[in-house]
């Protein structure tokens, strides 16, 4: 069962009881929640699960409207120009929020400006893989041979300034390794290639390559998360590989909620509550840690959201201005 799969179960059906007063609320305007991307992905059906959930909470109804483009920019910018009256949502990822306003000359929306921020959802980490063939069995190992050879190694991604892209180049500011970049449309072509032999590594998202993991095709190394994953509890964390630069390594992709800038505060409170009774359920939590999604710790509100918004920005800044990406 994969991560989509899961996530399409939880926004099917939910153990949530019905708040009262629902029926009657049902008639009242409905709470859209934008998703910046096509149907069908990761944050997609994050966002159908959470409407699904968070609506018997809320004793509102909640639809998701879908709008993909710009590297999640188009979806973001309509949201920042709706009004601030609780009606209109968006489920802003990293990309959305840290990401762009680095690769981005001109964008139609200010990140830490045009939203108020509900709550933390989530992160996705990321899977070191290798193909087989290349000698290595550890992250040390891998900055080792990377510094040996002339060309160093090739890694794909999903493509310029995606954070498969920018996780890779922060690690080699943190290590020294010397990787060649060669992005693709889309983590699959570079899974496709890396599984052929066309390129060396890879830092994918967990679900396209555990199951060639498991079946021996990639050999997985580290994980870019703080603390080991439930789905490959055996493999260990870039921060516990003892190579150089790596002791607090971490770069994960993060989903979160935001509504307008300007949104009443007791409204962004009331959706943050609901936010996080839905991420505390244990089934839900277990559901997504075994599909390699880290739900968010409780308390992440919308005071703590807004300072690691800031923080991410930074960081992932730094990591761009570094590594010289732009999609202008």
């Amino acid at each position: 069962m994969n991560r989509r799969t899961v996530l399409a179960q939880l926004a099917a059906g939910v153990a949530v009881t019905a708040a009262p007063g629902l029926v009657r609320a049902q008639a009242d305007r409905a709470i859209t929640i934008v998703v910046p991307y096509a149907p069908a992905g990761t944050t997609d059906m994050l966002g159908r699960m959470l409407a699904q959930q968070m609506a018997p909470l809320l004793g509102r109804t909640m639809v998701v409207d879908n709008k993909p483009g710009a590297g999640s920019g188009i979806g973001a910018a309509f949201v920042a120009r709706a009004p601030a009256d609780g009606h209109t949502l968006l489920v802003a990822t990293s990309t959305t929020l840290a990401i762009n306003p680095w690769l981005y000359k001109k964008l139609a929306y200010e990140p830490q400006k045009d939203f108020a921020p509900i709550g933390l959802i989530g992160a996705v980490p990321l899977l070191v893989v290798v193909n087989p063939a290349l000698p290595v069995k550890s992250i040390a190992e891998l900055v080792t041979l990377a510094k040996s050879r002339p060309n160093g190694l090739s890694y794909g991604s999903a493509g310029n300034g995606s954070p498969h892209h920018l996780a890779v180049e922060m690690f080699k500011a943190a290590t020294g390794a010397k990787l060649t970049h060669v992005p693709y449309k889309g983590s699959g072509p570079a899974v496709t290639d890396l599984l052929a032999g066309q390129l060396d590594l890879m830092f994918s998202d967990i679900p396209p390559a555990i199951q060639h993991v498991k079946a021996g095709k990639l050999r997985a190394l580290a994980v870019t998360s703080a603390r080991r994953q439930p789905a490959l509890p055996e493999v260990p964390t870039i921060a516990e590989s003892g190579a150089a630069g790596t002791r607090n390594f971490e770069a994960v992709a993060w989903q979160s909620l935001v509504a307008p800038a300007g949104t009443p505060r007791e409204l962004v409170q009331k959706y943050a509550d609901a936010l996080g009774k839905v991420m505390a359920q244990p089934e839900l939590r277990a559901k997504l840690e075994s599909e390699g999604f880290e739900p968010a710790a409780a308390g992440m509100g919308p005071d703590r959201l807004a300072a690691y918004i800031r923080s991410e920005t930074e960081r992932w800044g730094q990591v761009i201005r570094s590594a010289g990406a732009s999609v202008d």
